[in-house]
C-alpha cells in the first residue's frame, strides 16, 4: 500500500460522522500499524473505532485491528494554558528541559498544582520515539507526586503526528486496577514547534478524566 492509497483511505475516514482528521502510520511494507483519529465529542471512542473499521472494510476491503486505532476527542479546553483539572484544582506545566548525554536523552518536567510543585524525570535513547516517551514519562512522574492516584498509570505510547495541516502530540496511558487495565488517550496541538510541551499537555489530557473520577470517588 503506497502513500497515495493511504491518503485516499484517510480522506474517506474523515467522512465518518464526528471524525475531524485521520492519520495512518504504515510499516515498511505498507501495512497500517497505527491509526490516529481526531474526533468531536458526539460519539464514544469505541463507536468511532467501529465506524472506522466498517468504512475501511466496506470501501477498501481493508481490515483494521481495533488495537491500532487511537481516538482522541478534542474540545475547547485544549486552548487553555492551564491543563486538565484534577479534582478541584488544575495542574499547570511549570517548565520542561531536555538534555543529551552521549546516546541518552534525559527529560525533566515541572508541574504545579496550587502552591505545590513537583519535578519528574524520564530517560531514554536519543531516538525520536524514545525521546518523546521520556517526556511523557517525566510528566507522569511529576504528576504522581502531586496526585497519588496517578501511581496506577504508565505510559504506553507518546508521539507527534501530522493531522491535516497541524502537528498534534498524542499520548496513550495504561491505568492498572487489578485485574483490569484501562487505556486512556490524550492529545495537544503543538504550538510554536514546542513538541515537548505538547507531549506533556497530552499526558495531562489523557489523565484528566480518569483522575477526576478517582478524586471524586476518594472524597465521596
Amino acid at each position: 500500500m503506497d502513500d497515495t492509497e493511504l491518503a485516499d483511505i484517510e480522506k474517506e475516514l474523515c467522512r465518518v460522522p464526528a471524525v475531524n482528521a485521520a492519520r495512518i502510520v504504515a510499516d515498511e511494507i505498507g501495512r497500517p500499524k497505527e491509526l490516529h483519529v481526531l474526533a468531536g465529542a458526539g460519539k464514544s471512542p469505541k463507536q468511532i473505532a467501529r465506524d472506522i473499521q466498517s468504512v475501511a472494510m466496506a470501501t477498501f476491503g481493508l481490515e483494521i485491528d481495533h488495537r491500532i486505532i487511537s481516538v482522541v476527542q478534542l474540545d475547547a479546553d485544549h486552548m487553555q494554558p492551564l491543563v486538565a483539572p484534577v479534582g478541584q484544582a488544575r495542574v499547570a506545566i511549570g517548565g520542561i528541559s531536555l538534555q543529551q548525554s552521549g546516546m541518552r536523552s534525559i527529560a525533566k518536567v515541572e508541574l504545579r498544582r496550587g502552591d505545590a510543585e513537583a519535578q519528574g524525570s524520564g530517560e531514554g535513547s536519543i531516538a525520536e520515539s524514545s525521546r518523546n516517551r521520556s517526556v511523557a514519562q517525566a510528566t507522569l512522574d511529576a504528576l504522581r507526586k502531586l496526585v497519588p492516584a496517578a501511581e496506577s498509570a504508565d505510559v504506553e505510547t507518546a508521539a507527534c503526528v501530522h493531522l491535516g495541516s497541524r502537528e498534534v502530540a498524542i499520548a496513550t496511558l495504561v491505568f492498572v486496577v487489578p485485574p483490569h487495565e484501562e487505556i486512556v488517550s490524550g492529545s495537544a496541538v503543538v504550538r510554536g514547534g514546542n513538541e515537548a510541551e505538547a507531549l506533556a499537555r497530552a499526558v495531562l489530557d489523557a489523565t484528566n478524566r480518569r483522575l477526576t473520577v478517582t478524586a471524586d470517588d476518594e472524597h465521596g
